[in-house]
């Protein structure tokens, strides 16, 4: 880019031609001649720059121009693909009921009276460890692109599952499905969250209820499934037959074709060399200046101590309470099916809510969910539980739907890769413990009442604190509105010259000199 397009040589000079290059010297004595105004002096450097770094000016000019999806296209093929990916991953993570009953039937034994306690921790690892790595599967997107990241991912998956079906005891399965497993499908499954921004702006919410509708489609299905195939060919051939599923998603990856341009301070080659980028640059901390992206990053996490409890434990539960002649697996379909008509309404209704009032959903979804799960102690008999799952179904879907929504809504497209990692890392811990503490408390005291009870308070909580969240964001916002508009009068004030054109200064003092 020349400088001539920024505007005429100034009057006066006879060593410029029309097809040559000033210099930002030039530029500094037509000032002192009163010829050329500070903007077009800042223009004229910032240009110069330009000319030696083109890389840098190519990234500048795309950092300036507002990215606009195209709200369709080859995003509807990216929509089918991502919601393959949600139901294959949180499919077989919702349907671990029955994995569970089946891992104490293949490992347990009637003397160890932990043995809740140990098998909770297979499939509470497995959920957990999907989103403790989530910070730095969005460093590999950033790094890598949606593409890559989701199709190594897979493949790792594969191993995992694949790994899983030859083990002779419990433990190994804390490594290959509860580790190994799950960080597969934790690479394979944020990418599918992120590239929906690439495409989709305005239909966002409608999209993400249907792409998390897959997870429901799966969650009705695959319990059913599950059961047909450990009755006929045991766990361990379930598992490999599970890897079908996997390998269908590593293809799926391939269509995750990203638009947005990468993080332009994330440069690994410099001159022709290899260098690292420092911690500050892979982390993009900078998120965390928002203080209502703060709020949900706590918020969030801090409601979901007692929401992956249900999930886990919630058959075995039906099944001392009730007897087994119960088909439990009813209520996973209940929940799944209740699940995918939440997340299709309420991801639709949150395009017609306004900026970050779509918290308000969440809120509302986490007190039903804590109520709900206190409720499952008190129902004694299967039509009560199944009211129970249909309502906690609804709301779980409306709760899953929107995050990316307000994520986008927090920090913006740019930042959001990084933004949901963070949150889903923060969100493994209380995803991980619950079940195991619920699993003790049974162990303890031979139920599941007190531990479904005690479930239900973190999410009321967490929903009371995320009431916070739109707030404090429309007061950050006014905040810098009166701190952009002071900046910009006291501009105004020092440099008077500096809003009139090019060469009117110059006259403009002369006609004060007049005066005077």
């Amino acid at each position: 880019m020349t400088v001539e397009q920024v505007g005429c040589p100034a009057k006066g000079e006879q060593g410029l031609g029309a097809n040559e290059e000033m210099s930002p010297l030039n530029s500094v004595e037509g000032k002192e001649n009163g010829e050329m105004d500070p903007v077009s002096i800042e223009e004229e450097k910032l240009k110069a720059n330009d000319e030696k770094d083109p890389e840098a000016a190519k990234e500048s000019a795309l950092e300036d121009k507002e990215f606009q999806p195209p709200e369709g296209g080859w995003g509807w093929m990216v929509m089918v693909a991502a919601m393959w990916c949600n139901g294959s991953v949180f499919g077989i993570q919702n349907a671990c009921g029955v994995l569970f009953v089946s891992l104490i039937e293949e490992f347990g034994s009637k003397d160890d009276t932990e043995m809740t306690f140990k098998t909770a921790w297979v499939n509470s690892l497995s959920m957990g460890m999907i989103f403790f790595c989530s910070p730095v599967v969005s460093i590999f997107t950033d790094i890598f692109g949606c593409r890559k990241t989701a199709t190594v991912g897979a493949a790792v998956g594969i191993v995992g599952l694949l790994s899983s079906s030859f083990v002779s005891s419990l433990e190994p399965l804390y490594f290959t499905y509860g580790i190994l497993f799950a960080c597969g499908c934790s690479f394979a499954y944020q990418p599918s969250l992120v590239i929906l921004g690439h495409y989709f702006k305005k239909r966002l919410g409608l999209v993400n209820g249907i792409v998390t509708a897959g997870s429901s489609l799966f969650t009705v299905s695959l319990p059913f499934v599950l059961r047909f195939l450990l009755d006929k060919i045991r766990l361990f051939k379930t598992l490999q037959v599970l890897c079908i599923l996997m390998f269908i998603l590593f293809l799926a990856g391939f269509t995750y074709k990203p638009l947005v341009p990468r993080r332009s301070n994330l440069e690994f080659k410099k001159n022709g060399k290899f260098r690292c980028p420092s911690v500050n640059k892979l982390f993009n901390f900078s998120i965390f200046k928002s203080r209502s992206y703060c709020l949900w990053a706590f918020g969030i996490p801090a409601a979901l101590f007692g929401y992956f409890v249900p999930y886990v434990h919630l058959m075995n539960h039906v099944r001392e309470r009730l007897g087994e002649d119960v088909k439990e697996e009813v209520l996973l379909l209940c929940i799944g099916v209740t699940s995918g008509v939440g997340r299709l309404i309420f991801g639709r209704v949150a395009d017609y809510i306004p900026g970050v009032k779509k918290v308000y959903l969440q809120v509302v979804s986490f007190f039903f969910i804590g109520l709900m799960s206190m409720m499952i102690p008190l129902c004694h008999n299967f039509g009560g539980l199944i009211a129970v799952c249909l309502f906690m179904g609804l709301f779980d879907g409306c709760f899953i739907c929107i995050m990316a929504p307000i994520a986008f809504e927090l920090v913006g497209p740019e930042n959001v890769s990084q933004a949901i990692g963070f949150l889903l890392g923060f969100m493994s811990i209380p995803m991980t413990v619950g079940p195991p503490i619920a699993g003790i408390l049974h162990d303890r005291l031979g139920s599941y009442d007190v531990a479904f009870y005690l479930a239900g308070i973190p999410p009321i909580i967490g929903g009371i604190i995320l009431c916070l969240i739109p707030w404090i964001h429309q007061r950050t916002l006014q905040k810098k509105t009166i701190a952009v508009n002071g900046d910009a009068e006291e501009k105004m004030l020092e440099k008077p010259d500096s809003i009139l054109l090019p060469g009117t200064s110059e006259n403009a003092k002369k006609e004060d000199a007049s005066v005077a």
